[in-house]
This record gives C-alpha cells, sequence and structure tokens, in this order.
C-alpha cells in the first residue's frame, strides 16, 4: 500500500514508522511483508510463542505447549528468571527460543500465533505490534491499559484480519453457555438484576524503598510507555495491578470476569450510566487502586450491580465469586462450581449438552482456520467489559456522582468533570514507548 507515497505496512502507519516504533537500532529491522499476514491459513502444526511468562504466564507456556497441535516455540520476558522458571518443566525447554525483547521475537516469520501475558500496561501495544507482525493473538484480561487503547485494539483485529482471542475464559465454559442460552429463553422470567460479586482477601504490600532492579532485568522496558520512576519491589511481580501507571486495580483484574458474564447476559451491550463509589478503606500502604467498590451499571430495564472487596477471607451471601441473575421467576447463579437455577424450593443444575473446547484450544481451532468468528470470546465482546471495568475506576477515581458513555463517539460526559473523565479514557506514552500503530 502507499500512503503519500511511502509504503505502509497497515492502514495509517507507514513502514517508516513502524521501524522507528519497534526500535530498529536496537534490534534490527522487524519489518515483516505483507505476505506475512495474508496466508489463507497456518500449517496444520502452529507454531505459538509465550510473552510474559509470571504465573498466568507460566500457565500459558504449560497450557499451549500440551495442546496437540501445537508447537511453544518460543517465550519472552524482560526478567531472565522468569523465563527459565517457564520452560525449566516442559518436555522440549531445551529447544524453546527466549527472547528479553519481544520486538525481536515477533521478526521470526515462522510463528503463527503469541499469547500476551504481560503487565496490563503492556497488553494492547504487544498486540498491537503482533498484529502487524502478521501474528494471531492471545491476550490476557483485561486487553488493555485503557479505553482508547482497548478501542484502538478492536479496530485493529477487523484491519489486519486476525484472531484476537480476549482471556475472558467463561465465554468457552459449557455450563455458562447452556446457562446463557436458558436465561434467554425465559427460565428465570425477565432479568432486571444481575450481581457481579468480586471479593477474596487480599494481603497488603507494605511499603517498599526504591532500589536497583534485579539483575539482568531491562527495567526501561518494563516501564515501556509509563513514567520513569525508580524501582521498587512492590512495582514488580503480581503486584503491579494496584499501581494505575501499570494497571486499574481488582476491576480489570478478577472484575473483568465477573462483568463480563454480566454483560454476556444482557446481550453485550454497554450501560447507559455508570454510579460508583470506593476507595481505599482497608490498606494503609503502596495501593493505589481501591481495595472497595461498588458500581451499577444502568440500563434502561435492568442493571448491573458489581461488588469489589479485597479483605473478606468469606463468602458474599454465600456466594464465591462470580455472578447472580435474579429474574422474577426465580434466580441463576454462575461460579466455579457450576451454573445453578433455584425456583422456589427447586434447584436445578445447568450442564452442557455438548463438549465445549476450553479457550485456549478454541484460540488455535480458530487459527488453524484463520476464522476470527470460530473464536468464543472473540475481542469486540472482552472489549466491552474491559471498557467498563475502567469506567467503574473512571468514577470511582473522579467522585462524580455518574458518568455517561458513549460507545460510537468514544467519548464520556460527566457534567462538572468531562475534561478530567476524558483525560482518563487514554494516556501519555513516554518517548521511544508510543503505539506502533494510529487506526
Amino acid at each position: 500500500m502507499k500512503a503519500n507515497g511511502e509504503e505502509t505496512v497497515s492502514p495509517g502507519v507507514t513502514r517508516r514508522d513502524f521501524i522507528r516504533t519497534t526500535g530498529v537500532g536496537i534490534i534490527g529491522a522487524p519489518y515483516i511483508a505483507k505476505s506475512a499476514w495474508t496466508r489463507t491459513a497456518p500449517s496444520d502444526m502452529i507454531r505459538h510463542a509465550v510473552i510474559g511468562t509470571g504465573g498466568m504466564g507460566r500457565n500459558h507456556t504449560k497450557t499451549f505447549g500440551n495442546i496437540k497441535g501445537c508447537d511453544l516455540v518460543a517465550v519472552c520476558d524482560v526478567d531472565p528468571q522468569q523465563l527459565e522458571k517457564a520452560v525449566k518443566d516442559l518436555p522440549n525447554g531445551d529447544k524453546i527460543k527466549k527472547y528479553a525483547d519481544f520486538r525481536q521475537l515477533l521478526t521470526d516469520k515462522t510463528i503463527d500465533s503469541v499469547s500476551i501475558a504481560s503487565p496490563d500496561h503492556w497488553h494492547t501495544p504487544m498486540a498491537l505490534y503482533a498484529l502487524m507482525a502478521g501474528k494471531h493473538v492471545y491476550v490476557e484480561k483485561p486487553c488493555s491499559h485503557n479505553i482508547r487503547e482497548t478501542n484502538l485494539l478492536v479496530k485493529a483485529s477487523k484491519a489486519f484480519n486476525k484472531c484476537v482471542q480476549h482471556g475472558t475464559q467463561r465465554r468457552s465454559n459449557g455450563a455458562h453457555i447452556e446457562g446463557m442460552k436458558q436465561l434467554r429463553n425465559g427460565i428465570i422470567g425477565k432479568v432486571h438484576t444481575i450481581k457481579a460479586i468480586d471479593h477474596q482477601h487480599r494481603e497488603a504490600i507494605g511499603r517498599a524503598a526504591s532500589e536497583a532492579p534485579p539483575k539482568g532485568v531491562d527495567y526501561d522496558m518494563w516501564l515501556g510507555a509509563a513514567p520513569k520512576v525508580p524501582f521498587t519491589k512492590n512495582r514488580w511481580h503480581y503486584t503491579w495491578r494496584w499501581f494505575w501507571d501499570y494497571g486499574n486495580g481488582d476491576a480489570a483484574n478478577d472484575g473483568v470476569h465477573q462483568i463480563d458474564v454480566a454483560v454476556w447476559a444482557l446481550g453485550d451491550r454497554y450501560p447507559k450510566r455508570v454510579i460508583s463509589s470506593g476507595g481505599q478503606y482497608y490498606y494503609n500502604d503502596d495501593h493505589q487502586t481501591p481495595d472497595t467498590q461498588t458500581t451499577i451499571f444502568e440500563y434502561d430495564d435492568t442493571q448491573i450491580i458489581w461488588e469489589m472487596r479485597l479483605w473478606t477471607p468469606y463468602n458474599l451471601e454465600g456466594h464465591d465469586n462470580g455472578n447472580v441473575a435474579y429474574g422474577t421467576d426465580g434466580k441463576m447463579e454462575f461460579g466455579r462450581s457450576g451454573v445453578v437455577v433455584t425456583k422456589g424450593k427447586e434447584q436445578i443444575k445447568i450442564e452442557s449438552p455438548v463438549e465445549v473446547e476450553a479457550i485456549m484450544p478454541n484460540f488455535l481451532t480458530a487459527v488453524r482456520e484463520n476464522n476470527p468468528a470460530k473464536l468464543n470470546s472473540p475481542i469486540e465482546r472482552g472489549a466491552i467489559a474491559t471498557n467498563m471495568a475502567m469506567l467503574a475506576n473512571i468514577t470511582t477515581r473522579l467522585g462524580a456522582p455518574s458518568i455517561t458513555y458513549d460507545p460510537i463517539k468514544q467519548i464520556v460526559k460527566c457534567p462538572g468533570f468531562d475534561d478530567k473523565a476524558n483525560a482518563l479514557l487514554g494516556r501519555e506514552y513516554r518517548k521511544g514507548y508510543e503505539l506502533p500503530y494510529k487506526g
């Protein structure tokens, strides 16, 4: 393609921009010919790579490394110790390539697909680079760090016509799928309220002093677009989630799962209004994100109530993390133990009548057929729950009475808070770590 006489690697991205933003001076030209992303299908054996090898990333390496028809060929992490942990228990661990820079990994044209399990602030940038390099993408939840990134990733998935699976795995749960069918068929009558329950006891993280990054770690790369600040252990493995520069607290951690199930039950649509309250009521440490939050997503005919409490070592109302749909004729509960309908004194356990592929095998099925329509949790659906979790945070952070979000215009309206609210839809990107794709 040509843009003003200059070759482009994607709509809105020139080859010069792509090479500049991928750090060509460091790793060699990452530009990959257009033919790499217009192949009709990968080979029978899908060559897969995992980017980010923390706890969730190691789950990816074990799972993808053991799926029939998938060859795990590469892993990437800025922490060399994490890399070694990720491959040491795999039967072909000595043959798996290890990278510190994901951009180098993406220059391998033989890799068909990647899964991204990095800190959240890298999810969309890595996914965009991967799509531009012709890869299919499985991205962990939340798919982004902010709403503008979410929407850009949805746009890019369509522009490059690749499979982009979002890591909201309940959409590949047979009992949940069957439960949604029966919910729509009226098994509990008209649903006027759905609760999304997110609670557990998460330990305090204390206060950590600045220190040198661990040996061998590229801390500047880890920070990416985020402001440059001294390294502390609290900004490192797992606990980065509780800092706004890298994550969005439990709203975008566990909360996305429960919000996604509720949104799924309502037909994957945005609310007309968001009301949210919360803050730091329990922790007194380096946490920045809320430990307590209650959000109402208001629709014309129903509502979602999301409750998050990180200081409860017990079930809320006798229910584990999950959802309860309340209808005029009964209730339907979605949880780790399955899906149960209660109508008066009668309880009905919902089972799937057919075997359903788990989310990662489902991703590979779609990749093998080069068909995004095969995905159980495509990015355009996961995007809604991700954005709603972030809208809850925006409302809470502003202390606003409520906000409204227009998904078409992609703007927030909040009288007295409009400028601040819309600023929170995106972020500033540190020089050298700007998004590679503009849409």
